[in-house]
């Protein structure tokens, strides 16, 4: 009871120490509370970024991986083709090399035979000797005849002026200029002057054009026209001696015809210079018959070979094989030796490359 007396007596203050201490205890435990929290936040975070990170090294493995599968894959592609497309170019350049030497054999062998060749090129050389001395030799002929004309020529000319000027010629009284008495022999003039006749002058006749203009008609149609007189003749004049013209070089510069310097156009030139493009056009056209593709107009009718299809050194047909033998052209009777070795590479072929585009 005693015990129980105490208590009773004391339990005020055990209740005011309980809250004292239970009041000095929640501060405690929010903090410890908040660190543990804090705590568990941070290896949490540590926990889920190792993830992450193992997560990242994974996925790059992944596609490193595949990444690497598409570009081998890619690569071997490229190398096919890049192979394929060597072999082709291979395969081309041994063809156009075997195509180079068949072709330059065929073309020396059939075509351009150089023993036809030099004989018609030595029958070519003599023919042009030939003609070239025929040649010379007219053309000796004509500067001969030319050099005769023009010493023609000057002697008529001298002979002419001598006919001029035989007024000067000396006579028993009077000396000409060309016998001088200080000389000891005439002047060669003078010789020619003794030989020449004198020249006698022509009167020039004058014609009369027919006057057509309308003017003209009008006043011979006119009741009140005068009758014209006739032109007259030219007066009799004796020529003057001296260094004078000729009377006839004059009147015919006098009464030389008008040449306009304007030329009247026709007014169809244009038709005529058409006509003229057509003669031309048609003068050039090779054959005038008409070609027609879609019918039988030319079934019938021979075919007329051209001039270099029927010579001596002609193309060969188009009826005749591409290797087909003709022995009459051969040059001599052995065989064709070949120059090359045969080619390794092709004893190969569907072995070793590429077959109608598939890799074997």
């Amino acid at each position: 009871m005693a015990t129980l007396a105490r208590l009773q007596t004391r339990s005020l203050t055990v209740g005011n120490e309980y809250y004292f201490r239970n009041s000095i205890v929640d501060p405690f435990r929010n903090k410890e509370n908040d660190a543990a929290v804090k705590i568990q936040s941070w290896f949490r975070g540590c926990r889920v970024r190792a993830y992450i990170r193992h997560l990242h090294r994974i996925v790059t493995i992944i596609q490193k991986w595949w990444r690497s599968f598409l570009g081998r894959k890619q690569y071997r592609l490229t190398v096919q083709v890049a192979y394929y497309t060597m072999m082709m170019n291979l395969y081309n350049a041994m063809a156009v090399r075997i195509q180079r030497r068949w072709r330059g054999y065929r073309v020396r062998k059939y075509l351009f035979n150089y023993y036809c060749l030099k004989e018609y090129l030595r029958v070519v050389s003599e023919t042009n000797d030939t003609i070239r001395k025929a040649l010379e030799e007219f053309a000796e002929m004509k500067e001969r005849e030319e050099k005769k004309a023009i010493l023609k020529r000057e002697e008529e000319k001298r002979d002419y002026q001598a006919r001029k000027m035989h007024y000067l010629l000396s006579t028993k009284q009077i000396p000409g200029i060309y016998n001088s008495p200080f000389r000891k022999e005439p002047d060669p003039w003078e010789l020619q002057l003794q030989k020449a006749k004198p020249l006698t002058h022509q009167r020039p006749k004058v014609k009369q054009k027919d006057s057509t203009s309308l003017t003209d008609w009008l006043a011979c149609t006119s009741t009140r026209s005068f009758p014209r007189s006739e032109i007259l003749p030219p007066i009799n004049r004796k020529k003057c001696q001296g260094p004078f013209r000729d009377t006839t070089e004059v009147l015919e510069q006098r009464y030389k015809p008008l040449e306009p310097t304007l030329v009247a156009e026709p007014i169809d030139e244009l038709k005529l210079a058409r006509e003229e493009l057509r003669r031309k056009e048609w003068l050039r056209n090779v054959n005038d018959n008409m070609f027609l593709p879609f019918s039988s107009y030319h079934k019938n009718k021979k075919y007329i070979p051209s001039m270099h299809l029927s010579s001596k050194y002609s193309p060969i047909s188009h009826t005749e094989q591409f290797r087909s033998e003709n022995p009459k052209k051969w040059i001599c009777d052995k065989d064709f030796q070949t120059v090359l070795p045969s080619f390794e590479l092709f004893s190969k072929y569907g072995k070793l490359y590429s077959k109608a585009g598939q890799i074997v």
